[in-house]
């Protein structure tokens, strides 16, 4: 089939997050009109505007696109029915019970489903486990829009591989895993997502490519474990996990450095092996390897609490009643992204040992309402200032690498390695 031979007019794209605004700005540069679809009122009426609500996509950005006539929002999910394709970018988190949660895969299913056209593409890009696009969402489109899929509509996953705030790498570079749930349903996909992204990369079925999203992320949370257990083994020997860390990266061959933190945060590592994990249950296989990793990255926050405590020990004060302050909000550096973060774990943690945590972040000057962490809404980031018992630094911002710390009189523990400007109590976790 000539993949190159489907022209598409228009796509729709459901959820307007870090996943599909980035998608849709980079469809719209390729001259293909974009409608965006989302229930969140306020992220459509911004963009309608020609307004950026997360911190690294300008403005301007929405703004073009909105000039050009190619991107505009609305919560009418019937309007799929002007469109040739829609793209499934939606939160896919887990229960209170560590289980999988397709809820707003199946509900967005269930919105277009009555509106689908004929020939029109449906494509799931929400991280899951294998078979949710040609089992769970295939039933819900077939059974709304009493179509058929790989007949009357075409049906495809294709993973996000969005890595908020990166410069070296785009939406339009960083190559597209895809699969169909037929042949003809891949053409179809391949020809869409070959109109703005420098490379395809085509699997044999959807199952595949919901696979390979998944191994990417357990690569990582498998690797950030060893290197977190490493990091508690090396510090009862006196040794700088880091220092290791750096001079293994010298060999050329057979290593890939991986970094310790405070715990795993972002919406991808800390939730995807545990899709797999649950999945495994059903064809009675246990994933002993994965699961440890998840159960060595869960437990970094007990660490990094147990190094605040014995560093407060040291200046003769205790976790209860000290004022501790928390640099970085944010799961990740320089950007506002603050999906999982185990700073908020910290934070919880410490509080309900009696201390009093305060936060600094440039990124997120305000703690939005979060489905785990309710109670710490609303709260306010505040100056950085050595009026504290502890610093606590979670986050490895640019602002915090070129801060001056070197007069501050407090201790200040760094999980993340990355003050260059050291006081003399300085301390690593």
């Amino acid at each position: 089939m000539n993949y190159q031979s489907v022209f598409m007019k228009k796509i729709a794209i459901i959820g307007l997050g870090y996943v599909g605004l980035p998608l849709g700005l980079r469809f719209t540069e390729s001259n293909v009109s974009v409608l965006g679809l989302d229930v969140d009122q306020a992220k459509v009426d911004a963009i309608n505007n020609g307004d950026s609500y997360i911190r690294h996509i300008e403005s301007e950005h929405i703004h073009n696109a909105r000039s050009s006539g190619h991107l505009e929002a609305s919560t009418d999910f019937s309007r799929v029915s002007e469109v040739d394709a829609v793209l499934i970018c939606v939160p896919t988190p887990l229960n209170k019970y560590r289980e999988p949660d397709i809820s707003y895969v199946i509900k967005s299913g269930e919105a277009i489903a009555p509106h689908l056209k004929k020939d029109t593409l449906v494509v799931l890009e929400s991280t899951t486990y294998p078979g949710t696009t040609d089992t769970d969402l295939r039933a819900v489109l077939e059974q709304g829009s009493k179509l058929k899929a790989g007949e009357d509509f075409f049906l495809a996953f294709s993973p996000e591989r969005e890595d908020p705030g990166r410069k070296d790498h785009s939406v339009k570079t960083i190559p597209k895993v895809m699969g169909g749930y037929t042949e003809k349903c891949l053409g179809r996909c391949v020809a869409l997502y070959s109109l703005a992204l420098d490379s395809v990369h085509p699997v044999s079925s959807c199952r595949v490519a919901e696979a390979t999203k998944l191994t990417e992320n357990i690569f990582r949370s498998v690797n950030i474990a060893l290197v977190n257990e490493l990091k508690t083994v090396f510090h009862k020997m006196d040794i700088d996990v880091w220092d290791v860390v750096d001079a293994a990266a010298t060999k050329p061959f057979g290593y890939m450095p991986f970094y310790p933190g405070p715990g795993l945060g972002g919406h991808c590592i800390p939730i995807d092996p545990f899709y797999l994990t649950w999945k495994a249950r059903e064809y009675d296989e246990h994933t002993k390897f994965i699961e440890l990793a998840g159960e060595v990255n869960t437990n970094m926050p007990d660490y990094v609490v147990s190094r605040v405590a014995e560093v407060l020990n040291n200046e003769s004060k205790s976790v209860r009643g000290s004022q501790i302050l928390l640099l970085g909000m944010a799961y990740k550096p320089n950007v506002d992204d603050d999906r999982e973060s185990p700073s908020y774990v910290l934070t919880e943690k410490l509080e309900a040992m009696g201390a009093t945590v305060s936060y600094n972040d440039p990124y997120v000057p305000e703690i939005k309402l979060t489905r785990e962490h309710t109670e710490l809404a609303g709260r306010r980031s505040v100056d950085i200032t050595d009026g504290y018992d502890c610093i606590l630094i979670a986050t490895h911002h640019d602002a915090y690498k070129e801060y001056d710390f070197s007069g501050f009189k407090c201790p200040i523990v760094d999980t993340r390695n990355c003050v260059s400007k050291r006081p003399l109590k300085y301390f690593r976790a």
